[in-house]
């Protein structure tokens, strides 16, 4: 749309110095920089304007399909009402026993289940945690200069 080839640019550069004149034209070359820059920003703007734009349009269409989804799901699974819950659930979950590992030397068949009072997590060989970060050191002045 904008081509311009170098011969046609050499005219408009001829013609542009004999009427603003040599004198004026590095004014007028700063006032035409100036305006593209302006017409720049502002297609910018509008070209991030339509792209936030169709990002919105595909979010809510994207929402849209999640909600259909949704209730095509809650529709095919419809939910349980609160005094049918006890019998589905028939018996608590349990909780493994803590295992302590087996003394030196011996199998695992004489591996017995812990119990809390056995174990005892308070290891006073563990070292305490240093700090992550390291205290800063007092700057030195600086020479002044004479």
């Amino acid at each position: 749309m904008f081509d311009i080839a170098p011969s046609e640019f050499v005219l408009i550069a001829a013609v542009a110095i004999l009427v603003i004149g040599p004198k004026d034209m590095p004014r007028a070359l700063r006032t035409a920089g100036r305006w593209m820059g302006k017409m720049r920003r502002m297609s910018n703007h509008l070209r991030s304007g339509m792209e936030t734009m169709i990002r919105e349009a595909e979010l809510e269409e994207m929402e849209q399909k999640w909600r259909e989804q949704n209730a095509a799901i809650m529709a095919a699974h419809p939910a349980v009402p609160p005094d049918e819950i006890p019998a589905l659930v028939e018996t608590e979950p349990t909780v493994a026993e803590p295992v302590l590992p087996p003394p030196p030397g011996a199998s695992l068949a004489q591996v017995t289940p812990a119990s809390d009072e056995t174990l005892d997590f308070t290891d006073s060989t563990i070292a305490p945690e240093l700090p992550l970060t390291t205290p800063r050191q007092p700057r030195k002045p600086r020479a002044k200069p004479v």
